[in-house]
């Protein structure tokens, strides 16, 4: 088993998993349909409230999440990571425009990789990552989830 824990509840999207590495850092969101990393199952402190903020933002009351997190990644994806942290709510950008903002313009494709395997969808949101070409793009979760989310989040403003 891997360190940490992990424990599942249903949300307005339905089942979501959330990790955290046992000092109480999130480390990890995992939508509907996710395969799930072998640990122990135990709700934590960190992990209550970690789907606490994710209820609150999925029903309207939570623009951002002030959270532990641990990120699991570093150098390039953690830059992208972070910088997709700042995207506002309710606003989309294109990868293109977050490898510009890191300082790595011709690193697009490499945005959208790393949106692929972000730890923490949702709470890190990369479904505001869009491509220049249009539409929505892929998400983890599935497009279809991205653009509910994406909905949900015009909806609110």
């Amino acid at each position: 088993m891997e360190q940490g824990f992990i424990f599942s509840n249903v949300t307005l999207i339905g089942t979501v998993s959330v990790s955290e590495d046992g000092d109480g850092n999130i480390t990890g969101v995992f939508l509907p349909s996710s395969n799930l990393p072998p640990m122990d199952v135990r709700d934590t402190e960190a992990i209550s409230e970690a789907f606490s903020q994710i209820d609150e933002y999925l029903s309207g009351k939570r623009r951002d999440f002030d959270l532990p997190l641990d990120y699991g990644l570093t150098g390039f994806r953690r830059a992208v990571l972070e910088e997709i942290e700042r995207i506002p709510y309710g606003e989309v950008r294109r990868y293109k425009d977050i490898a510009q903002a890191i300082g790595e313009p011709n690193s697009y494709r490499a945005v959208g990789t790393t949106c692929a395997v972000n730890p923490l969808p949702i709470v890190i949101p990369c479904h505001r990552v869009v491509p220049s070409t249009g539409g929505i793009g892929n998400y983890s979760g599935g497009t279809s989830l991205k653009k509910r989310l994406l909905d949900h989040e015009r909806s609110m403003l």
